[in-house]
């Protein structure tokens, strides 16, 4: 057997099966690129789902990482430490809120504004005990804790696992009309993805979360905004909600917070929302953690000279130009994203998703699929145009095209 191929029989064997990888092992990778264990080289145009948008092995994040690996790595927040006070701080300021309660992963994220969201309800807003409601849009996808996996629609990611977290409201997405019919008085919070991703890359109609922020003010709603994979550079502007020129009441982040080097993320909102807090009543021991804070550090830094978000719409703008003729033949049947992020419907007689990204994979490229006959396309913002250029023509090979 090869080296793939011991790797491959003993993930199969020894791993439990909740991912179904493509079969390819990466050994190394630099920038946009990666390298397996045979020393094949592959464009990566999905960038762990946004975590590393700014490439593999940034340099600027793994000097961050090194040096603050030689001084503290974690103290639990038991103490200070000397990076946490500048982090809050500067992330805090690239959002335009007041405070930053740090966590890991972008599920812990979403687990945190659903308490906070409740902690508000009852504390300020007066709902009663118990009776707090989050409304939710169908096709969500927030993570896969149990709480989350309770108001979502994919059957992939919530069956057997009741019995459900009460609490929830689900409404399609991208209809106002159907989420304020949904608003009670003791609804406490809207909770969406300005584009949802898992679910295809959808963008919602223009003008609708503008219209959310209007119903959340009006009715005393909080509008949360999970951008963990829409955020940070993704769709041309730090947050994609700027493209409707939207605040949210509370940003969800992660991802590419801690650049693909250490998991970060962070709910982010007002002193009068995450001030409800006391302590005792939520944390987590790694969470703003001294290496998590370093890295994090570099990347709002990297992102406030604008540079990445400049690069994802102008070479976004080419990306969705090039799917664009795409779509106009038989082999496309749609085309839909922001920046540099996509969602490509492949006509099913072509083949499944999965089957298109075997396909792009064996001529050296990495996609992933999503719902059927759609891949999804999300390179690292460093990716160089050419190289965007020879994995879209490696695309229309694929498609006959």
């Amino acid at each position: 057997m090869s080296t793939t191929e011991n790797a491959l029989a003993s993930a199969e064997a020894h791993s439990a099966h909740t991912y179904h990888p493509l079969p390819v092992v990466v050994a190394t990778a630099d920038g946009a690129w990666m390298t397996d264990v045979e020393g094949r080289r592959y464009l990566d145009l999905l960038a762990g789902y946004s975590a590393l948008n700014f490439g593999h092995g940034n340099r600027r994040l793994l000097d961050a990482a090194r040096a603050q690996l030689e001084r503290v790595t974690l103290t639990s927040r038991a103490f200070q430490h000397d990076r946490f006070a500048d982090f809050c701080t500067q992330l805090a300021e690239l959002c335009g809120m007041e405070m930053v309660l740090p966590m890991n992963t972008g599920a812990e994220a979403v687990e945190t504004a659903v308490k906070t969201a409740r902690k508000w309800g009852y504390r300020v807003k007066g709902v009663p005990d118990g009776m707090a409601k989050i409304i939710v849009a169908a096709d969500n996808f927030h993570g896969r804790t149990t709480t989350v996996i309770s108001f979502s629609t994919d059957p992939e990611a919530r069956a057997d696992y009741g019995p459900y977290t009460p609490g929830f409201e689900i409404v399609p997405y991208g209809d106002l009309t159907a989420l304020a019919d949904a608003m009670t008085e003791n609804t406490v919070a809207v909770l969406l993805e300005p584009i949802q991703g898992e679910a295809g890359v959808l963008v919602p109609p223009s003008g609708y979360l503008a219209g959310v922020r209007e119903l959340t003010r009006e009715r005393n709603v909080l509008f949360v905004a999970d951008e963990i994979q829409s955020g940070l550079g993704r769709t041309g502007r730090t947050f994609a909600l700027e493209h409707e020129g939207v605040v949210p009441d509370m940003y969800l982040l992660g991802k590419a917070l801690g650049g693909g080097v250490v998991p970060v993320s962070a709910v982010v909102s007002s002193a009068a929302v995450l001030g409800v807090f006391r302590p005792g009543e939520h944390g987590s021991t790694f969470g703003g953690n001294p290496l998590a804070c370093a890295v994090a550090l570099e990347v709002i830094a990297m992102l406030r000279t604008g540079e990445y978000q400049e690069r994802a719409a102008e070479l976004g703008d080419h990306l969705h130009r090039e799917l664009g003729l795409l779509a106009g033949g038989d082999a496309v049947t749609a085309v839909r994203g922001r920046g540099l992020w996509a969602g490509v419907d492949i006509d099913p007689g072509l083949g499944t998703g999965r089957e298109i990204s075997e396909k792009l994979m064996d001529r050296g490229v990495l996609v992933k699929d999503t719902h059927g006959s759609t891949i999804r396309i999300a390179p690292p913002l460093v990716i160089g145009k050419e190289d965007l250029d020879w994995g879209l023509d490696q695309l229309r090979a694929v498609l006959g095209g």
